[in-house]
């Protein structure tokens, strides 16, 4: 994360942010707690399909295949393209198209 620019390293901590606040599958985000590293480890892919210019069904994927693979639950997928989209819109407004 050290090369990163100021502008992505803005981005990539608002995906974390987003992940944890927004998408949060396993609900462990209940306001009171400080786990909020808890799907840090989905950051960095997430963060390469945003920069490498993925549109918001190629993240939803990312993020539903997580679930099912990595959590062993079923994904909302409506919910992760919800996610998705705002990943992208938060792209746009940090760095640009």
């Amino acid at each position: 994360m050290n090369q990163l620019s100021t502008k992505q390293k803005s981005f990539y901590k608002e995906i974390a942010r987003i992940l944890w606040e927004e998408w949060d599958p396993i609900g462990v985000n209940d306001g009171d707690n400080e786990w909020n590293d808890e799907y840090d480890s989905y950051v960095p892919h997430t963060f390469k399909l945003a920069i490498d210019n993925a549109d918001a069904s190629k993240i939803a994927k990312h993020l539903s295949t997580s679930i099912i693979q990595n959590m062993g639950m079923t994904s909302n997928p409506n919910h992760d393209l919800k996610i998705a989209r705002l990943i992208v819109e938060t792209k746009i407004n940090i760095l640009g198209s």
